[in-house]
């Protein structure tokens, strides 16, 4: 089934591409969540990741990221979207919020990543 959001679509995609050209099984488990009804999407608050995270990590979120909790160490997080209070924090924190496209040209092989769901 097809999504009706045009930047899902595209991003669901490009995962896929760059799992076929590096062999890296870690986009394609991304793409094939996301290929999943919404609802189905994690919702990761930032309590949950400053208790599992280590400081200095990359986090793959294969959905939104919520502002529950605190935030004290410097990672980066990648998702699908994010509230405005986690963004913030995460800014706070030394860390940084960036969406799945920006990190599928920084790791492309997909090195030190870890999903939280």
């Amino acid at each position: 089934m097809s999504k009706m959001d045009p930047r899902l679509n595209s991003l669901i995609s490009e995962l896929k591409a760059v799992s076929r050209e590096t062999g890296t099984e870690l986009w394609s488990e991304i793409a094939h969540q996301l290929e999943g009804p919404r609802r189905n999407y994690a919702e990761v608050n930032l309590g949950h990741i400053e208790r599992y995270a280590k400081e200095n990590e990359t986090i793959v979120v294969p959905g939104k990221v919520l502002g529950s909790g605190i935030l004290n160490k410097g990672v980066t997080i990648a998702a699908v979207d994010f509230s405005k209070s986690a963004e913030m924090k995460i800014k706070q924190a030394n860390g940084e919020p960036m969406r799945l496209e920006q990190i599928l040209g920084r790791n492309k092989d997909g090195s030190n990543v870890r999903i939280f769901r």
